[in-house]
């Protein structure tokens, strides 16, 4: 027998009709089910999208934080390290005898009756 003829009549009878609405009622359902599936994975995968999106976001955030604290801790360090600079400094002048031997060397104080010869400091060879 060829699969193109048909050799079962179909007999119209209630059964048949109820059947047929049956079977039209279960591919509908199929129908239905394969669409939420479908919304409901593309849903999914927006969801873990933006929350990946959004991660990433943070982390390269985070990263940018931290690069800039370092900054900043290495800013305050060598601002603490000139504060007690100054601090020594501010000590040393409250001193009269270092603040005349700056003067001396510096601006050529002298003692009294003593004599200041400026030496050059380049070479008189040349």
């Amino acid at each position: 027998m060829s699969a193109d003829k048909k050799t079962v009549t179909r007999l119209d009878s209630n059964y048949m009709e109820q059947y047929d609405a049956y079977i039209a009622r279960q591919k509908r359902k199929k129908k239905r089910l394969v669409r939420r599936l479908v919304f409901f994975s593309v849903l999914v995968m927006l969801i873990v999208g933006s929350l990946t999106a959004y991660h990433l976001n943070q982390r390269a955030l985070q990263a940018e934080k931290k690069e800039q604290h370092e900054q900043l801790e290495d800013r305050l360090a060598n601002l603490e390290e000139r504060e007690q600079n100054l601090k020594e400094e501010i000590s040393l002048l409250n001193n009269e005898e270092y603040v005349l031997e700056i003067a001396r060397t510096n601006y050529f104080f002298s003692k009294e009756g003593e004599l200041i010869f400026k030496i050059p400091d380049k070479d008189p060879s040349y």
